[in-house]
């Protein structure tokens, strides 16, 4: 059976669009969002856990 079964009650098939719709919405604010791995991977000095070691 397809997804797009014709005899589905018509809420259900609105409320699978919405989701799928807030899925699409989600995964671009996530695309967005990212942060590229080659900004990542820089070190940065943290030598706030030396303090008092020498």
């Amino acid at each position: 059976m397809s997804d797009d079964v014709p005899d589905q009650p018509r809420g259900e098939q609105i409320q699978r669009a919405e989701r799928e719709a807030a899925r699409q919405r989600i995964l671009a604010q996530a695309e967005a969002d990212r942060i590229p791995a080659e900004e990542t991977d820089r070190a940065v000095p943290d030598r706030r856990w030396r303090r008092g070691q020498k």
